[in-house]
């Protein structure tokens, strides 16, 4: 599920035909997601997909959670598990800041790390990663 996120960091509404790529700090490519919301692996294997409402499904299409138009992101019994602000501040379900998201595409952890990079994908898309990778 973890590489679920990492992926999910790069959900394209409007973006281009082919897959965006996400990758970590040393920018090795960990994920691909496509505009129709396939989410792979580094070697495109399908481990899940997002649709535009916000869900958030397994490989076998199973919902595993949501984005709310709020910020708040649940799991699949609907309990929310953290919140995604604007700014692109990523909190637990207690508020506590767990990572930035950069407008750049930069993520970063708690200590404003660089984790990775999810550039020209929303900052919410990209903040998933937080709450759906392992």
């Amino acid at each position: 599920m973890k590489h679920l996120l990492v992926i999910l960091l790069s959900l394209l509404i409007g973006g281009s035909l082919y897959a965006q790529q996400i990758t970590n700090a040393s920018y090795r490519t960990v994920a691909h997601i496509s505009k129709d919301g396939t989410i792979q692996d580094a070697s495109y294997h399908t481990v899940g997909h997002i649709r535009s409402d916000g869900t958030v499904l397994d490989a076998s299409y199973r919902t595993i959670g949501h984005l709310r138009s709020d910020g708040s992101v649940q799991n699949a019994s609907n309990s929310t598990i953290g919140h995604i602000r604007t700014d692109g501040t990523v909190m637990d379900s207690s508020y506590c800041t767990i990572g930035h998201i950069r407008e750049d595409g930069t993520v970063m952890d708690a200590s404003y790390h660089t984790i990775g990079h999810a550039k020209g994908i929303p900052l919410a898309w990209a903040a998933l990663y937080f709450f759906f990778s392992n």
